[in-house]
């Protein structure tokens, strides 16, 4: 399941913040801050998704997130080689280093993970 974009902002605060109060959550939008009753819609939109969930402190709701940015990102960028690159990650990572500006630091950097991870193998 995937979140909209409205609601990976909204993830993106709570990864950071790790657990937060929903006033915790509107200081952390930047200006112009969504109103209240949205941000409450979102939350309990990623809480029926599973992404996020709550404990209760009397009539407050502290939220926390259930899915790890790590495994969500992986999730998406696997998702994104399977669609549009013929599920081929040789196609993605010859798309990724020409189609983006890296410099020649930035791509020897590539080259040193690609290598480590032979390594590994």
């Amino acid at each position: 399941m995937q979140l909209s974009k409205s609601e990976e902002e909204l993830m993106n605060i709570l990864w950071k913040q790790k657990k937060a109060f929903m006033k915790d959550l509107l200081d952390a939008y930047p200006e112009p801050k969504p109103a209240t009753t949205t941000v409450a819609t979102l939350l309990k939109r990623m809480t029926d998704k599973k992404f996020i969930d709550y404990k209760s402190f009397g009539r407050s709701r502290e939220y926390f997130p259930l899915v790890k940015k790590k495994d969500y990102f992986s999730k998406h960028v696997n998702g994104l080689i399977k669609n549009f690159f013929n599920d081929s990650a040789s196609q993605f990572a010859s798309f990724f280093t020409q189609e983006t500006d890296l410099s020649k630091a930035e791509l020897e950097e590539l080259k040193k993970l690609i290598d480590n991870e032979i390594l590994k193998k």
